[in-house]
C-alpha cells in the first residue's frame, strides 16, 4: 500500500503528522511504502530572508506578537506529546523550494525518509535557516550524501520539475494545507490527525484492497 504524504520543511503540524503517522504504522499489520511529497506554504517568500516565525504568525494573523507566541507554544506542547522538542522562539521563516530539491535528490539515493526527518529538525527544534545552501549541504552530508553532488544539485535547477509536479498533483487531489496523505490515490486525510484516526484510514483502505 502505497502512503503518499504533502510536507513543507517549516511546518510544525507536518513534523507532528510525520510521528503520528509513524506510530500508526507501527500498530499497522500490512506492508507498506511512504513517499514524501513537496508542498509550499509560502512560494512567495523571499530566499533569505529569514524573519522569525513568530513575527510571520503575527503578520499573517493580524495578532500581537504575544499571541502569535502563544499560538506557537500550543503547538508545542502537542509535538511534546510527540517525542518533539520544538523551539519556535528560534524558528524562521524560509523558501524551501531548494529544500524540496535535496530531498528529492535524497530519494534517489533512498535517503528521502532521512533528509525529510533532519529537515524538519533543523527548521523545527534547531532554528536552521533551510533555504541557506551551505546549510543543506551540511544537512545532506549528515545523511549520509555526497557534500559535492548536493552542492551540485543546489547551485543548479536539478529536480525543480519533480517538486513543482509534487505542488501540482496537491491542488489536483484538492489540497489546501498540509500534511496531507493519500493512500493507492483513493484515500486522503487532511491535517495532523490523532494516530486512531490515520490508523482506521489504513485499516479501511487495506480492507478495500483486499476485497
Amino acid at each position: 500500500m502505497k502512503i503518499e504524504v504533502w510536507s513543507d520543511i517549516v511546518c510544525p503540524w507536518c513534523y507532528i503528522g510525520q510521528r503520528r503517522l509513524a506510530k500508526a504504522l507501527d500498530r499497522f499489520d500490512g506492508e507498506t511504502e511512504v513517499v514524501w511529497r513537496s508542498f509550499q506554504l509560502d512560494p512567495t517568500q523571499r530566499r533569505g530572508e529569514n524573519l522569525p516565525t513568530v513575527d510571520m504568525i503575527s503578520r499573517k494573523y493580524g495578532v500581537s506578537p504575544a499571541e502569535a507566541a502563544a499560538m506557537n507554544d500550543r503547538v508545542t506542547g502537542l509535538a511534546a506529546e510527540e517525542g518533539l522538542t520544538y523551539r519556535l522562539d528560534k524558528a524562521l521563516t524560509a523558501n524551501t523550494f531548494d529544500a524540496h530539491r535535496l530531498a528529492h535528490f535524497a530519494a534517489t539515493h533512498e535517503l528521502g525518509n532521512a533528509m525529510h526527518e533532519r529537515l524538519l529538525r533543523a527548521a523545527l527544534t534547531e532554528g536552521e535557516a533551510v533555504d541557506h545552501t551551505d546549510t543543506l549541504v551540511r544537512l545532506a552530508t549528515e545523511v549520509g550524501l555526497p557534500a559535492d553532488e548536493a552542492r551540485t544539485v543546489l547551485d543548479g535547477d536539478d529536480f525543480a520539475e519533480g517538486v513543482r509536479a509534487d505542488i501540482a498533483d496537491a491542488q489536483a487531489l484538492g489540497a489546501r494545507g498540509v500534511p496531507f496523505y493519500v493512500i493507492d490515490r483513493a484515500y486522503g486525510v487532511s491535517g495532523a490527525q490523532p494516530v486512531e484516526t490515520l490508523l482506521d484510514v489504513l485499516r479501511q483502505a487495506s480492507s478495500t484492497v483486499a476485497s
